[in-house]
């Protein structure tokens, strides 16, 4: 059976699926309550190139405020589709349908009943239906709920069979404006994800929705590029994925032109089966795209063990020794194959985020720098928080205005700390450990 290529575009302006362009995506870290704020970043996002805009539209008050932002912005001539960000509230969700352009969901959050769940879901399919509104189921590594955890554990299978339940649903529904995404923070289990869920479309379905790749929580810096290069940039020279976001935490706005210099590395035959053996890039931020986007997916699936970096060239020279040594480390330890430096889960931050997450984030690192081998998250909120951060030894986690719970594990361990307080105190939890 051929399998049939779902395509469409989104808000009737971006064409997404069937071997369309990749659309590269961002999203907002602004309070969408702060009108001002959230118009100002959408303006530098949209003139960045963002194909699509995402905003947290945790309730009601929030889903009204996205309309006006929506309203501003199409004032001015931006029509950059917006994606509403729903997590638990499904009669946010349904609100959001008529606003956004797209409505990103877990439907399993929407109700701990599963029946009470599907209910909800089926009434948003109806209602994207009526208004022309695209759905992202969006699953998360470490988000999970407990009836599929309890069947197929914390695997990438698992993230695999919780979403083709939903498919199933809009498949039944003659619902086809869905767009999936199955991220990690892992790029061993981020990847295997998606070749699953591509393959169960494939063989059951016989369609191909839409594929939203991204590597969740990937930090900042060289760090989040090459880990995000290496998830996303493996499937994509795969023909999996058809829009991608690379989630760093900093200005989101950076976020776009790494996205699309993946998108390019890969175009230009920087993959396994693309014939180079060495990188030929302007800068620096070129040659860890490309380099991590051609030697990243061999190390994944332990085909090679190293690599050569002497043919390779930065603006013409020859790279660095330096440079090259701390690149295959990077490198190396994004491949999940050798650990050497601490690793790093952090969120990009978003409207729910009540604390300065990009400063606090290099500011662990920092203090952090020696501590080899340790997995240390630094998340947003509760929201994401605690699930996503499933691979990390220790957390600290943003829990109301100014405040922090620290985790051991999954396990909170320090509550409600002063945020003034809490990296001082996450370096005595980790050294008490050791």
């Amino acid at each position: 059976m051929v399998a049939r290529s779902i395509s469409f575009s989104i808000g009737g302006r971006v064409p997404i699926g069937g071997g369309a362009p990749i659309v590269v995506q961002t999203m907002c870290n602004t309070s969408t309550d702060d009108i001002e704020a959230s118009v100002a970043q959408c303006r530098r996002m949209a003139a960045a190139g963002a194909g699509l805009i995402r905003l947290t539209t945790q309730g009601l008050k929030q889903v009204e405020s996205l309309r006006i932002i929506r309203d501003r912005l199409r004032a001015e001539g931006i029509d950059t589709p917006l994606v509403a960000d729903i997590h638990f509230l499904a009669d946010a969700a349904l609100a959001a349908a008529s606003v956004a352009d797209k409505v990103r969901i877990n439907p399993g959050n929407f109700a701990k009943d599963h029946d009470v769940a599907c209910a909800k879901f089926r009434e948003l399919i109806g209602l994207c239906k009526q208004h022309g509104t695209t759905i992202r189921i969006g699953l998360n590594h470490g988000s999970l709920g407990e009836r599929i955890t309890q069947k197929y554990g914390n695997t990438p299978l698992a993230m695999k069979e919780a979403v083709m339940e939903w498919l199933r649903m809009c498949v039944a529904e003659d619902f086809e404006r869905v767009v999936i995404s199955l991220k990690a923070s892992n790029t061993v289990v981020m990847t295997e994800a998606y070749r699953l869920l591509y393959a169960a479309m494939r063989d059951e379905l016989g369609l191909l929705f839409p594929l939203h790749l991204g590597v969740t929580e990937a930090g900042n810096g060289d760090e989040g590029r090459i880990k995000s290069a290496v998830g996303i940039g493996t499937l994509l020279g795969e023909g999996i994925g058809d829009t991608i976001r690379v989630s760093l935490t900093e200005d989101p706005v950076r976020e776009i032109p790494a996205g699309e210099a993946i998108v390019a590395a890969v175009a230009a035959g920087y993959t396994p089966r693309g014939g180079r053996t060495a990188v030929e890039a302007a800068d620096w931020n070129d040659f860890i795209i490309k380099a991590s986007c051609l030697w990243g997916p061999s190390l994944l699936a332990k085909t090679i063990d190293d690599f050569s970096l002497e043919s390779s060239t930065i603006a013409g020279a020859p790279v660095a020794a330096d440079d090259a040594e701390r690149f295959r480390d990077m490198l190396l330890q994004a491949c999940r194959r050798r650990f050497t430096r601490p690793e790093y889960i952090a969120c990009p931050g978003c409207g729910r985020t009540l604390y300065d997450l990009e400063s606090t984030f290099a500011e662990v690192k920092r203090r952090t720098a020696h501590l080899a081998g340790v997995k240390i998250a630094v998340m947003g909120c509760v929201v994401n928080g605690p699930g996503e951060m499933a691979d990390a030894d220790y957390g600290y986690v943003g829990e109301g205005r100014g405040h922090v719970t620290l985790y051991r594990g999954k396990t909170p361990v320090l509550r409600y700390i002063p945020q003034e307080e809490a990296i001082d105190k996450l370096l005595e939890l980790i050294a008490s450990d050791r």
